[in-house]
């Protein structure tokens, strides 16, 4: 028994002691934000795509085969018969009491199934993107530092600004000639072969990893350039300071003074972009998904509002905007993790 009461407390101990931590109490009122954050989002995507003229309905009125009877149905069937702000708070309603976020009025079906097909691509895509750009910015952004002012800097800043400079839709259509003149080297269209379903384990994901190459590619580029040149720019600033210069003057290996004293501090503003970065690799991802007919949640969205598919539309919004407070808020905590002494609460 006095073992037992003994875990107890041990127990509840550590419980208060993890509930009443920094890292707690900040991620509460991370997410609490980003409910605030969510549900201010919703709305004004709800209210934008009702002041656009038309709506779903209107499309079906062009197709002489659909009575004004069954138009009508259909719109009482989808609630559009009730004003906005009703439209809004039903809605609203559904999520919070039966996790419903409506029918597709394209597809006939639910719209969370709907989105649970289609994150884990654009989740995929987007995760290779960022692996990408860090393993090749980083170590360029590192080598334009240290050479600075040399023909390895110049040619680097050549290479970062020229990224820099194409916007991601040209560098897809580049891809896509290179796909076509390489042809059948890259594959393109789709994130799998028709005979997927035929291969092994092993060669299914092969097979998908081989599909990522151009969509990462086209997506990276841009980021790669501005991360490249953020780099070289932090390191530069480190490794002027007096503590780098001290720790040469004692003899210290060069690349034990760039790589664990003067990257290590430079680092930090690289991970607190981290969020930023995936922000704007999920809200960019549309575009190479459209391009490489990636079924992915960029291009569901683009079609949902290209049909005024308004529950598909404010439940993509809804999960982007989920997916980028998540983002961000793993960019903080692994800003704590990688230096001790900043506190979450500032």
């Amino acid at each position: 028994m006095t073992s037992t009461r003994i875990s107890l407390e041990t127990s509840r101990d550590w419980l208060i002691r993890f509930i009443t931590s920094e890292t707690f109490i900040y991620v509460v009122k991370r997410i609490l934000q980003a409910l605030l954050t969510l549900f201010l989002a919703s709305a004004l995507s709800f209210f934008i795509m009702k002041l656009s003229p038309g709506d779903y309905i209107d499309t079906l009125r062009q197709n002489p085969k659909i009575s004004p009877e069954r138009i009508e149905e259909l719109r009482r069937q989808f609630g559009l018969d009730k004003s906005w702000v009703e439209q809004f708070w039903l809605w609203l309603w559904r999520i919070f009491t039966r996790g419903d976020f409506g029918t597709s009025f394209v597809y006939q079906r639910s719209v969370g199934s709907l989105l649970w097909e289609r994150v884990p691509a654009t989740l995929m895509l987007a995760i290779a993107s960022l692996i990408f750009t860090w393993a090749v910015a980083i170590p360029l952004g590192i080598i334009a530092a240290v050479k600075q002012n040399r023909a390895t800097d110049r040619v680097l800043q050549v290479i970062s600004y020229t990224g820099q400079g194409f916007p991601s839709f040209i560098t897809a259509l580049f891809l896509l000639i290179v796909a076509q003149i390489t042809s059948p080297i890259f594959p393109v269209g789709g994130m799998t072969s028709i005979d997927h379903a035929d291969l092994s384990w092993f060669g299914k994901i092969i097979d998908i990893g081989w599909h990522m190459i151009l969509p990462t590619i086209a997506l990276s580029i841009t980021s790669f350039a501005g991360l490249q040149r953020i780099t070289r720019g932090e390191l530069l600033d480190v490794l002027r300071q007096d503590y780098i210069q001290t720790a040469r003057a004692k003899g210290l290996p060069e690349n034990r003074v760039i790589y664990v004293h003067a990257l290590r501090n430079a680092i930090n503003p690289l991970i607190t972009l981290l969020g930023f970065e995936l922000a704007s690799l999920l809200s960019g991802a549309f575009i190479a998904e459209q391009f490489f007919n990636w079924p992915g949640l960029g291009r569901l969205t683009l079609q949902a509002v290209i049909a005024k598919d308004q529950y598909l539309v404010m439940a993509s919004l809804v999960m982007s905007a989920v997916l980028l407070n998540v983002g961000n808020l793993l960019a903080d905590l692994l800003l704590k993790v990688a230096d001790p002494r900043i506190r979450l609460e500032s």
